[in-house]
């Protein structure tokens, strides 16, 4: 303000006169204000300190307070101590000890952004979106989300309690989970019937980008000339580290913004792009999302989907589009503190209203029923034969195919693609979305190869 105040008064005596009059009794009543606010904690420390029932240290005193002036401007600012700080930071390197569970506080619950895969949380069903209201029979109500992530840890191989409150059962219940040591591996991959390559990315942690690359190189050596397009699951990703989400992004990008992140003070602006190069070198892409894909997980589809490079299935995302600094305090741990909102290349913010889907696409189990035998018009007495069709007559001399189109093999029965997540035998598809994912890359690829097959012809 000081700045702009004396650009504006600068060469009028008069005016800046008169600008200096009417600054400084404001800063001074500022100042006043402040000092007057700090005597009122310190009298409020004080007290505590002589007449609270049971002594306490002044170190816990003052970081509950600065924790609580923190955790009041947002779920996700926060007083970190040492303990705590390096916890977090073996966390981003991809190995911790816990539940393996990602959550946040809401209404004073703990709520469950998302289990991380093959986990102790994940094992024993825990959901995105569940409320834990107890741990160990003790109410979470009162504690900050510090405490009750401290609470879940302990030693490896111990029992805790959760009572969790789900939306859809109404009662809440008790889940039994034993600590484990967590560790993520990020980035997972497989190929779906031999044309399309399946990538899981879980986290968002140092390794991801080397392993996202990995396992495209990897896919590619497998299916060969046979890759169709990319499914990348991010379905129940708690997010990480925002430049693993801008390398991710960047690895399916030619050019343009992939994010770009606002502060309060408008030049602190930062926006990322893209460089040249595209790891799946223009193959269709198809990205899954659920309530559980968050922060850095929304930072890749959001990119993806602005700029048409992939399809955005499933439902809609968590919402979490804040930016958070670490502020280490020397011999103090460190601040958590939001700093900034997450934008998309379309100007879209993420925060609290997440990355809609192209395609709507719930989880789902879906049962494949044994249908009735029925007969078609090949069945019928006397039905006409298909005759002859072009350039399967007199004039090239070849006899018409038998079999139905697409019967390679010439038993009848149509050589149908591999199944997709689904037992061959007509079992359930254990995997809704993912078999929705796959059956729309094939038909992108069919449709291209029918669309250059015209253009040829013609």
């Amino acid at each position: 303000m000081r700045k702009n105040l004396w650009i504006v008064v600068a060469g009028a005596s008069a005016v800046m006169a008169l600008g200096t009059a009417y600054f400084v009794p404001h800063a001074a009543a500022r100042d006043a204000e402040t000092y007057r606010l700090m005597e009122l904690f310190a009298n409020v420390f004080e007290r505590v300190k002589q007449d609270y029932v049971e002594p306490v240290e002044d170190r816990d005193l003052v970081e509950a307070a600065i924790n609580g002036m923190l955790t009041s401007l947002d779920p996700h600012s926060g007083y970190l101590d040492l303990e705590h700080f390096r916890d977090m930071q073996v966390q981003t390197k991809g190995e911790f000890g816990g539940l393996g569970i990602e959550v946040t506080m809401e209404n004073g619950l703990i709520k469950v952004v998302s289990p991380i895969d093959d986990t102790p949380a994940a094992r024993a069903g825990l959901q995105p979106g569940d409320f834990i209201t107890h741990l160990d029979g003790d109410a979470v109500t009162g504690l900050t989300l510090s405490e009750a992530v401290d609470r879940m840890r302990g030693r490896v191989g111990t029992d805790i309690v959760i009572t969790v409150l789900r939306q859809s059962s109404g009662e809440p219940f008790d889940v039994s989970i034993t600590r484990d040591v967590i560790t993520i591996r990020s980035v997972r991959h497989h190929l779906e019937g031999g044309d399309v390559g399946y990538v899981r990315v879980t986290s968002f942690t140092e390794q991801t980008e080397e392993g996202v690359e990995s396992a495209i190189d990897d896919l590619r050596d497998e299916a060969a000339d046979a890759l169709k397009g990319f499914v990348l699951d991010l379905r129940n990703n708690p997010g990480g580290l925002l430049d693993q989400a801008v390398a991710v992004s960047d690895a399916f990008l030619e050019t343009g913004e992939i994010v770009s992140t606002r502060s309060r003070d408008l030049d602190e602006t930062q926006r990322f792009n893209a460089r040249d190069g595209d790891l799946a070198e223009g193959l269709p892409i198809v990205v899954i999302i659920n309530g559980g894909s968050a922060s850095a997980s929304e930072i890749v589809a959001g990119a993806l989907q602005d700029h048409g490079r992939a399809i955005v299935l499933g439902t809609k995302s968590f919402g979490k589009g804040s930016v958070q600094t670490i502020m280490p305090l020397p011999g103090n741990g460190a601040m958590r503190l939001t700093t900034a909102r997450y934008y998309t290349p379309s100007g879209r913010s993420i925060q609290a209203k997440g990355i809609d889907p192209d395609i709507i696409v719930q989880a789902a189990r879906l049962e494949l029923l044994d249908a009735p035998q029925r007969r078609s018009e090949a069945d019928l007495r006397n039905a006409l034969d298909a005759g002859a069709t072009n350039g399967d007559d007199e004039t090239t001399g070849e006899a018409p195919v038998s079999g139905t189109d697409g019967d390679s093999d010439g038993d009848g029965d149509g050589d149908a693609p591999p199944d997709t997540a689904e037992d061959r035998d007509g079992g359930a598809i254990e995997d809704y979305q993912l078999a929705r994912a796959v059956d729309l890359l094939r038909g992108l690829a069919l449709y291209r190869q029918r669309t250059a097959a015209v253009d040829g012809a013609n």
